[in-house]
């Protein structure tokens, strides 16, 4: 018999795996649908099995159904989208003028319409990293709805009593009736593989936010469809609208936001100030510039991370909503998105400040404000391959009446989320270069920002490569692993870091629509380690621990910008 004398190690085949699933979405993509249970979604139902990415846990474990993942997945799909046979993947095609009611997901920002019982439609705007995302999503709940099934049919193909039982329960909550939950656990965890314990916390934990679907409806209707599907009475299917296939890779929506954007300055004698761009939250630098002169006394503290802390918990709305209107009467302006894009901007113009009422963790050279009054630009976080259409977009020239007028940016700075491979949650990362997954585009980085800029914090910090992944839940251990002890040595993973520095090249050194000397500041706080079991993103937020690297990241990048 003959023998492969090269065997394939685990991260190898991880690889490939990645990339035939890519592969296959584009392929699908291209088609315009497929059937989830059909030859090409099983074909992409084997190569995420073969992968088993950490953010989905126990998903190839054929008896237990992973339910940390699914929790993280369903607060990134449409509630209700459990129940319906028919998903249309669509671009802006006018269902915002409809009476449908626009369904947006808890931690995606897209629209979605449930147009009847059995169909959701789902605007997809921010290019081809959305599509992969929602895809990936897709088969996991798949995989995880015919292991429902499995236990919930006996071997002559009749439903359990467990499985009746849970048609019980889902016909009370339905009604608003009253049921015993630890009665209604013990049968759900029949149905789903998993210990009474691990039942009830994942139960009490979809209970928290109405946004969602209870665990019980969650699974019952995820095994319902996929038992109708077995027993022919009706398939499930997703397709892809002609329009979404037109207009993706086309830089639509990005041309329309980053022309709201121009048209603001244009209109506000901004242009041609120096213009000083920066991506991240769109709390972080308003609550820095604005937050220490409205709270101070209030709050009696003269430090920026206690009044960061106050205005990042949930109940303390009337204190944000104080910041912002004192902000807006100081130099901030808000531009909503009207584009499609899901990225809201703000634009601050430094000479309507009180430079004297900023806290001290800043650096601030009033002279130079004085004399040029740069322009503070933040956009909210891009997704994925959204990051260059809309940094392309942003950095050429403003056209009017046939001529162009440059925008004189400055500098541009990134504070992004990302996966640390060598640290902790809420670390900090700066980036040295961005290794492309999946291509041989790498990105050395003159990168402004160093070590030293952020040490002493009470935080580790980490300077190297960072790995931009064509998606964070196609992720496994070997993989970032291989990028982590290799000579790649990189020290974390994110997903826009070389689309947007594939855009700033392209502007500054290829179109010459920015000046070659535009400084560049990466820096990255920690979300997750996908490496430690329990610390994926599926695992919850950073809450009150991501504080204290975000205002800091925050401060570095206004000191650099006002001194």
């Amino acid at each position: 018999m003959y023998k492969d004398p090269i065997k394939r190690s685990r991260a190898q085949e991880s690889r490939s795996a990645i990339e035939r699933l890519y592969i296959i979405m584009r392929h699908l993509f291209i088609r315009g649908g497929y059937k989830p249970l059909g030859l090409s979604g099983e074909s992409l139902i084997q190569a995420l099995l073969t992968l088993r990415p950490e953010i989905y846990g126990l998903i190839a474990d054929n008896e237990k159904v992973e339910l940390d993942g699914l929790l993280y997945v369903m607060d990134r799909l449409p509630k209700g989208i459990e129940e319906c046979r028919f998903i249309r993947l669509i671009s802006r095609e006018g269902l915002d003028k409809t009476n449908f009611e626009a369904i947006i997901p808890l931690k995606r920002r897209r629209n979605c319409y449930r147009v009847d019982h059995d169909q959701m439609y789902i605007e997809l705007t921010r290019g081809r990293s959305d599509i992969y995302d929602i895809l990936t999503h897709l088969t996991f709940i798949y995989i995880e709805a015919e292991k429902i099934k499995r236990h919930s049919l006996d071997q002559k193909g009749r439903k359990t009593q467990a499985w009746l039982k849970l048609e019980d329960i889902i016909t009370k909550e339905d009604q608003g009736k009253e049921f015993n939950r630890e009665i209604a656990y013990t049968y759900l965890s029949t149905a789903i593989g998993r210990t009474y314990e691990e039942t009830a916390k994942a139960g009490d934990s979809f209970y928290e936010n109405k946004n969602r679907n209870s665990l019980f409806h969650t699974i019952y209707w995820l095994g319902k469809l996929a038992i109708d599907e077995e027993t022919g009475d009706g398939d499930r299917e997703i397709n892809f609208s002609s329009t979404l296939r037109e207009r993706i890779g086309h830089h639509v929506y990005g041309d329309l936001w980053a022309n709201n954007i121009k048209n603001y300055l244009s209109e506000n004698d901004l242009l041609q100030r120096p213009i000083h761009i920066i991506s991240s939250n769109l709390h972080s630098v308003v609550n820095a510039l604005y937050g220490y002169k409205v709270l101070r006394n209030s709050l009696k503290t003269n430090k920026l991370e206690i009044i960061a802390k106050q205005l990042s918990l949930v109940k303390n709305e009337k204190l944000r909503e104080r910041v912002k209107k004192y902000a807006r009467n100081n130099g901030l302006f808000e531009i909503p998105d009207q584009s499609g894009t899901n990225l809201a901007v703000q634009i601050i113009d430094t000479g309507k400040m009180d430079i004297d009422a900023l806290p001290a963790e800043i650096s601030v050279d009033k002279k130079k404000i004085a004399d040029h009054k740069p322009v503070i630009l933040v956009m909210d976080y891009a997704f994925g391959e959204q990051a260059f259409e809309t940094m392309d977009e942003l950095l050429r020239p403003f056209e009017k009446k046939g001529k162009e007028y440059p925008l004189k940016v400055d500098s541009i700075s990134i504070m992004g989320k990302a996966g640390i491979l060598t640290g902790q949650k809420s670390d900090i990362m700066v980036a040295t270069s961005h290794i492309f997954e999946g291509t041989a585009d790498n990105y050395p980085i003159d990168n402004e920002f160093s070590k030293q800029d952020f040490e002493g914090h009470n935080l580790q910090v980490f300077e190297g490569p960072m790995v931009t992944v064509l998606g964070t839940s196609l992720q496994n251990k070997d993989v970032l692993e291989y990028f982590l002890k290799s000579s790649w040595k990189a020290i974390g993973l994110e997903m826009e870091g070389a689309h947007y520095q594939k855009a700033i090249q392209s502007a500054s050194k290829i179109r010459n629509s920015i000046k070659k000397t535009v400084k560049l500041r990466y820096a990255y706080y920690a979300s997750d380690n996908p490496l430690i079991t329990g610390k994926t993103l599926a695992s919850g937020s950073l809450g009150e621990d991501g504080v204290r690297p975000t205002y800091l990241i925050t401060v570095q990048i206004l000191s650099k910008i006002l001194s």
